[in-house]
């Protein structure tokens, strides 16, 4: 399978070992008093959807691909033959540039998902390590003259607490730059708070809880007229939407391998050649991935990264409209099914998996229980356990009992019609339950 600037697919590179056996958390067949440890095994064929109608099993649905997204099986063959290598990617023997060769593979891979180059690609840990090595590591460089940074009020907790942090050092000055009732940014605003003393803007691409895409050619462009980098936390829309770092004037971009059916536990900033070199380290060793990033480079990690961002970019076009049509089945389905239902966002600027709905007079902590096995997030993955309202809904305008009833359903690649009507058929029993339990009647 070809990408951009000639890589090809580790798939067809390298022999693969047989992974018959290995486990692999899948959608889904379930027994109904095991569903915790669900399970299928994973073979070098692309694993078919199993709905059981039998008494013994329940179906289960997954519909919280923002949050992560199940490792696809073809991602998972390439890792176990990178499992299977030994040698330091940094090492100058055989084995080590082995390694690195594979490396410079997945570099291609990640780049060609936002239009870049291999060489302008920093992998790091994750799309949060990433944030915090754009941010971070800009602020550190930056002359006396550029004193300010500016942040969406919508952003991931990994850019708004990292600029905080920043902000609380008197490192830096920090605006935050409202949005529309929408969910998008202000460009007036973003127009207004801009000057020769900011360093850096960060706008997401799309919010992963609205699934709102930002006008971000258009923040890009007030920021450079500035004088100021554009950093992009586009974790969320790469691979479902195309992005060319060049056309839109992104300085540096952050994306994740979980986010595209790859492992957890990788991620990538890939800028410019210009706006790496105005970046210092903020993890110190032995200078790895352009000095930028220092530690062993997670190997198998990447190689799975790399594998996904491949598929995500060949799949791309046909799965936006499908699971565009499944998440407008879904929402029309539950607004004619339940009473109160309203859609958070602009609907006409959002990703195509992604629906935020209001259920009103349910809280939506206790929707999303009562739903199971149907998973779904109320509010972003990252704020669970927390006992504030979204800060992305608040900034919207939401009142904090409103935004207490918002659950957000995400679509990917494993989901079909039919997990549609069961989730439409749980949220009718769970919605109605909450509501009766707290006499919210609507």
């Amino acid at each position: 399978m070809s990408i951009a600037n000639g890589a090809v697919s580790l798939s067809e590179r390298l022999p693969l070992p047989s992974v018959e056996g290995m486990v692999i958390l899948s959608a889904m067949t379930i027994r109904a008093n095991d569903w915790g440890v669900a399970t299928c095994l994973a073979s070098g064929a692309q694993k078919e959807r199993v709905h059981s109608t039998t008494a013994a099993t329940t179906q289960a649905a997954y519909l919280d691909y923002n949050a992560s997204t199940p490792l696809d099986p073809r991602v998972a063959e390439v890792m176990v033959s990178a499992l299977m290598n030994v040698g330091n990617a940094t090492s100058a023997h055989g084995f080590g540039r082995q390694q690195a060769a594979l490396v410079d593979c997945s570099r291609e891979q990640v780049a060609a998902l936002v239009g870049s180059r291999p060489s302008n690609v920093v992998f790091t840990a994750s799309a949060t390590e990433a944030n915090n090595l754009a941010i971070c590591g800009a602020v550190q460089a930056a002359s006396q003259d550029q004193f300010r940074i500016l942040v969406s009020a919508v952003e991931h907790a990994s850019v708004f607490r990292t600029a905080d942090w920043l902000r609380a050092r008197g490192a830096v000055r920090v605006d935050v730059i409202p949005v529309t009732s929408g969910g998008f940014v202000d460009l007036g605003a973003v127009e207004r708070l801009l000057g020769p003393d900011v360093l850096l803007v960060s706008v997401m691409a799309a919010n992963g809880e609205t699934g709102v895409v930002n006008p971000i050619m258009e923040v890009a462009e007030l920021a450079h007229a500035s004088g100021s980098l554009f950093h992009c936390d586009a974790t969320q829309f790469v691979g479902r939407i195309p992005l060319s770092m060049d056309d839109v004037g992104i300085d540096l971009v952050s994306v994740s391998g979980h986010k595209l059916g790859g492992p957890m536990g990788v991620g990538a900033l890939i800028g410019t050649r210009q706006a790496l070199g105005q970046l210092t380290p903020v993890i110190h060793g032995g200078g790895h991935e352009r000095g930028l990033r220092s530690g062993s480079l997670n190997v198998p990690g990447i190689i799975g990264f790399g594998e996904a961002a491949t598929l995500a970019v060949e799949a791309r076009a046909e799965e936006s409209i499908r699971l565009a049509k499944l998440r407008d089945l879904l929402t029309a389905r539950l607004i004619a099914a339940v009473p109160g239902v309203v859609q958070i966002g602009d609907v006409e600027r959002r990703l195509p998996n992604t629906a935020c709905l209001r259920f009103r007079g349910a809280d939506a902590e206790a929707v999303t229980v009562n739903l199971e096995p149907v998973a779904v997030s109320a509010g972003s993955a990252c704020s669970v356990g927390s006992i504030e309202p979204s800060h992305v809904l608040l900034a919207m305008g939401l009142s904090r009992s409103a935004a207490f009833e918002c659950v957000r359903f995400s679509l990917g690649r494993s989901n079909v019609d039919t997990d549609i009507e069961f989730a439409v058929s749980r949220a009718v029993q769970a919605v109605g339950y909450v509501r009766t339990m707290t006499a919210e009647a609507v």
